[in-house]
């Protein structure tokens, strides 16, 4: 059934429309013109308006050297591009671009014409990784390579089931877990003048953290072990009675900021910083020296810029990831070069701190991912040293198992840091450790595979 036109004002429905428009002309204003008189006013008053603002526009273009929005964008596009500074390359780098790349040189648009950018990526080693991830039994992977001397990226190699356009390498909000002990160790050769033989004890078992293991006295009940193996193993007791009785709220905070927490790396690509909070609490201070928290987060990038202490006598390097930007004619916009970070710990910490992590291979955490490597062909060659960590996530469906470390010739120039973050889930596939062994196996086996870079400067958890 064809329903009538809704009439506004007193009519009813059923009125036709005829009479509708009839009733609508016998309310309309007197005279034989009002529509077209209407009309023309409104046109004079709008051309009226429109000449006079045009004329404001001219006297005030005139009268004053401001400029305009649309002029301002559109000298900003015809300017030509300055990079001078890592903090420029924001402008025109994003984090996307940069995902898991299989050529060490792109081509990116930017500013009406083409850059070319030629990154640090060891395409061997990059193509590697890209092409061994376990995806099947991983919700996250994160693997950075790095030269340690220049803070050259060789590898940046990632995978997210959730966000497949996400960067776990650069995504700062894994859970540190015992990757912290680097920074408590450190602490504690400067502040306490620990050696790698210091003589420690602790009672209960070696990855928990009771309460009653923070305030036991020493008797015949505790375990001696030195500050070597105690890192090798991960002995939470010992690493948290470091935090509550020698270290507190506000040197915690004072060497987790020298260790480059809660503040930007310097990169070339605009990044969050990792997280670190403290509290009042003597406990919470226990289990922040442990690294036996999930508040405490990290990127991997910021993992590999951690060790990078460890081997540049205390001080940390700025990672980089681009060598040059040039333009469609071949000028140099931009070159990369080494740069430090802050000092992280004096060269003495540093020195003992490379005796810790490489116990953490031979007797330690990372002895069932480097079993055999004495007689490795490649790995024999070198002097390695690592940490890990683990710890389960809040809602315990993911596992984060950590390996950063380094890896150097015995005879030779090359060195690598790599840092490894693997978020398993039901089953346990590829481990941390093992894709750092991977690694270091195709880098320094890879034969006539080289890279050119600037010169060298200077509950429970079971990690």
């Amino acid at each position: 059934m064809r329903k009538s036109p809704r009439i506004y004002g007193n009519r009813s429905r059923s009125a036709n429309w005829r009479r509708f428009q009839t009733e609508l002309r016998r309310q309309a204003p007197s005279g034989p013109d009002w529509r077209r008189s209407g009309l023309r006013a409104g046109i004079v008053g709008l051309l009226t308006l429109t000449a006079v603002c045009a004329f404001y526009a001219m006297v005030r273009t005139e009268s004053s050297p401001s400029r305009t929005p649309k002029t301002e964008a559109a000298m900003r596009l015809a300017a030509p591009v300055k990079l001078e500074r890592k903090q420029d390359l924001w402008q025109v780098l994003d984090i996307p671009t940069f995902t898991n790349l299989t050529s060490s040189e792109l081509d990116i648009p930017f500013n009406r014409q083409m850059l070319h950018i030629k990154t640090s990526l060891d395409e061997d080693l990059q193509n590697f990784l890209l092409e061994n991830l376990d995806r099947e039994n991983s919700r996250h992977i994160g693997i950075v390579a790095m030269e340690p001397g220049n803070g050259r990226i060789l590898a940046m190699a990632s995978y997210d089931r959730r966000d497949p356009v996400a960067n776990p390498c650069l995504d700062s909000i894994y859970p540190a877990a015992s990757l912290f002990k680097i920074v408590t160790a450190a602490s504690a050769v400067d502040r306490l003048g620990y050696t790698a033989d210091s003589p420690l004890f602790f009672n209960g078992a070696k990855h928990t953290l009771y309460k009653q293991q923070l305030t036991a006295p020493v008797n015949k009940n505790s375990n001696a072990i030195s500050f070597r193996d105690a890192f090798a193993q991960s002995i939470n007791p010992v690493f948290g009675k470091i935090g509550q009785q020698h270290m507190g709220k506000e040197h915690l905070e004072q060497v987790a900021r020298a260790f480059g927490f809660n503040q930007p790396l310097t990169f070339d690509l605009a990044l969050p910083p990792s997280h670190f909070q403290t509290s009042d609490d003597p406990y919470y201070w226990a289990e922040l020296a442990s690294g036996f928290n999930r508040d405490t987060t990290i990127s991997p990038l910021h993992g590999a810029v951690m060790v990078s202490a460890v081997l540049n006598d205390g001080r940390m390097i700025a990672p980089s990831l681009v060598d040059q930007v040039a333009d469609a004619r071949g000028k140099i916009l931009y070159r990369g070069q080494a740069a430090w970070q802050q000092r992280a710990m004096s060269p003495e910490a540093a020195r003992v701190l490379q005796q810790l992590m490489h116990a953490t291979i031979e007797s330690g955490t990372s002895r069932k991912a480097f079993r055999g490597y004495q007689e490795d062909r490649v790995l024999s060659r070198l002097e390695i040293g690592g940490k890990t960590g683990s710890i389960s996530s809040r809602d315990r469906e993911a596992r984060f198992d950590w390996f950063v470390g380094f890896a150097r010739e015995r005879e030779g120039t090359r060195q690598m840091i790599i840092a490894v973050m693997v978020a398993h889930e039901d089953y346990i596939g590829t481990r941390a450790g093992q894709y750092a062994r991977m690694a270091m196996e195709r880098y320094f086996g890879s034969q006539g595979v080289t890279t050119v870079g600037a010169p060298r400067v200077g509950g429970r958890d079971p990690g």
